[in-house]
């Protein structure tokens, strides 16, 4: 059912780090090898071994609107056809950046960037350089990519490999980056309390995806802006996962909360490697070559992503948001019924088309030490079950599904067949 895929990935290992290039794609945490695929149309995947799949990943985020898009396939090749890029100014990326902050109400200014990393990395860098101080705050499970101030207990991968700290990062960066727990005011205050007037910034997934899927508890991310106002720090929200893919304005617009700085990827490329950063103007007047604080990309604002991001941004209107909240839903509640109904210990998490399952006996995962307590094991039983009924699930409990639009009915209600047959297997 797999053999070209296990041949591939044996191949793969004699010339790749782990034979992939992102370390969740290897299977590990789920105990197989991983699927090399070969293409994507709409909700479907296929493999090299011609094997059809759900996807309930959407390439971690972007498709929104399913693989292939028309709509944003022509805008990358109509791009195409006048070159892949410049290293200079274009059009595209001011129309682009226009489409930005009418979106999202908290930024000004945008900057491009060409991953979530380096727009994180980035932010963080201004923050100090705006604020003059060295020390940022970061919560245990939130993954910000993989510069080194962030690879202190990060989420996704590095607690699917079990490595939540890095070889490789020095103590000294280690030492400017304070940990706090996820839901937990008292332990921000804390930190800020202890080291005061040192603090640049505060980052966080406002909702955190790389510990599985945790909603942050009502008034925490409130509370977390008036702490930022209270110590005169600044607030980031990481909105690489969630912007534009839970609502058009992103987590803040859900929460009514407005940090100073913002970091965006995955939807604004519309599928292409593409990040970005945004804030008050005041703030992002400090990025070179307007002030002090130094970025820079060769390819950042690259026109195929640019052309595929914006056709993507232009498209998302309320009725998109609302059919994807009915398909979300519809999986959503279908799982919670299979789920009492073969009395397995599971609860479900989830906002908007972001969802996961965990394997625990708890009522609530609320933070990091509620995360790394379910059953990965179960976990692992459950996605190859799932894998081999045709259903392309996250390889990792710690990871999000991200529904799509072009989810029918009928992939519903096989997701929801299959999750009940791999349920009562487990």
């Amino acid at each position: 059912m797999y053999k070209k895929s296990i041949q591939e990935f044996r191949k793969s290992k004699k010339l790749i780090p782990g034979g992939v290039n992102s370390p969740v794609r290897a299977f590990k945490s789920v105990g197989c090898d991983p699927i090399f695929f070969e293409k994507g149309k709409g909700s479907k995947l296929f493999d090299v071994d011609g094997n059809e799949y759900i996807d309930c990943v959407s390439s971690w985020g972007p498709l929104i609107f399913g693989h292939a898009d028309s709509d944003t396939v022509s805008s990358i090749q109509k791009a195409l056809k006048f070159g892949t890029t410049y290293g200079a100014p274009t059009v595209i990326e001011t129309k682009i950046a226009e489409q930005i902050i009418k979106m999202v109400p908290s930024i000004e200014k945008v900057r491009m960037v060409n991953s979530g990393t380096e727009a994180t990395m980035s932010a963080i860098r201004l923050a100090r350089g705006y604020t003059k101080k060295n020390l940022i705050i970061k919560f245990s499970g939130n993954y910000h990519g993989h510069g080194d101030s962030f690879l202190i207990k990060a989420g996704s991968g590095a607690i699917t490999l079990g490595l939540p700290d890095s070889p490789g990062v020095t103590k000294n960066i280690a030492r400017d980056t304070l940990i706090a727990s996820y839901n937990n005011l008292n332990s921000v205050e804390k930190l800020l309390f202890k080291n005061k007037n040192k603090v640049a910034a505060i980052i966080i997934e406002p909702v955190a995806g790389n510990m599985g899927l945790v909603l942050p508890k009502k008034n925490f991310l409130k509370g977390l802006k008036n702490l930022s106002k209270k110590y005169n720090c600044l607030l980031i929200f990481d909105e690489v996962m969630t912007g534009f893919r839970v609502s058009k304005g992103g987590v803040q617009e859900i929460y009514d909360v407005e940090p100073d700085i913002t970091t965006l990827g995955k939807v604004i490329g519309g599928g292409l490697p593409v990040g970005a950063y945004g804030g008050k103007k005041e703030i992002m007047n400090y990025l070179a070559p307007d002030g002090p604080v130094y970025q820079a990309g060769t390819l950042s604002g690259n026109p195929l992503a640019m052309n595929a991001g914006i056709t993507v941004l232009k498209k998302l209107n309320a009725g998109v948001f609302k059919k994807l909240e009915m398909i979300s839903k519809k999986i959503c509640n279908g799982i919670i019924k299979n789920i009492e109904e073969t009395n397995t210990n599971a609860i479900v998490n989830r906002i908007g088309s972001m969802m996961t399952l965990f394997f625990t006996d708890k009522s609530e995962i609320n933070n990091y030490d509620d995360a790394v307590e379910c059953d990965v094991k179960k976990y692992a039983k459950y996605f190859k079950h799932m894998l081999d009924m045709g259903i392309y699930l996250p390889p990792s409990q710690y990871e999000c599904c991200f529904f799509s639009l072009a989810l029918s009915d009928s992939d519903i209600t096989k997701i929801l067949r299959a999750n009940k047959t791999a349920l009562q297997k487990i």
